[in-house]
């Protein structure tokens, strides 16, 4: 008999690609709180730079909630995107605060707002229909 289970997903680049995007980016945050003015362009730079720590940070996190609570291998690519949308998330909330607008109705309907992106986007990758090799036609 022969095993017929799926080859184990390689996340070696997810995890250099999580470290590279965390210690960049809070390498960055620590350069410009302590350097620099809140003109504008260091401030859209700040947020530039709080995407990729907070995504870079959140990705382990998404990786082992992935793990723990959805399917059996998840492709790194998807791990990446919604750590991506922490990320987004996290920055954006930043931006709204400097306005002050930021408060928790805010913030609950922004995540569920993502959260539902994520969820019509997870959704429509697993209603794509793949043929595989038995349903090649003869």
């Amino acid at each position: 008999m022969s095993n017929m289970t799926a080859p184990a997903e390689d996340y070696r680049g997810f995890a250099i690609a999580a470290w590279l995007l965390a210690l960049g980016g809070w390498a960055g945050l620590y350069a410009i709180v302590s350097r620099t003015l809140p003109s504008p362009g260091p401030r859209w730079l700040f947020f530039v730079v709080a995407l990729m720590a907070i995504t870079g940070a959140a990705a382990p996190f998404v990786r082992y909630l992935n793990r723990r609570f959805g399917g059996p291998g998840v492709p790194a690519a998807v791990l990446l995107r919604q750590a991506l949308w922490v990320g987004f998330f996290g920055a954006t909330c930043a931006w709204l605060q400097i306005g002050r607008t930021l408060n928790l109705p805010t913030a609950v309907l922004l995540a569920a707002g993502l959260s539902g992106i994520e969820w019509f986007v997870r959704m429509r990758e697993r209603a794509r229909w793949d043929p595989g090799p038995d349903d090649e036609p003869a």
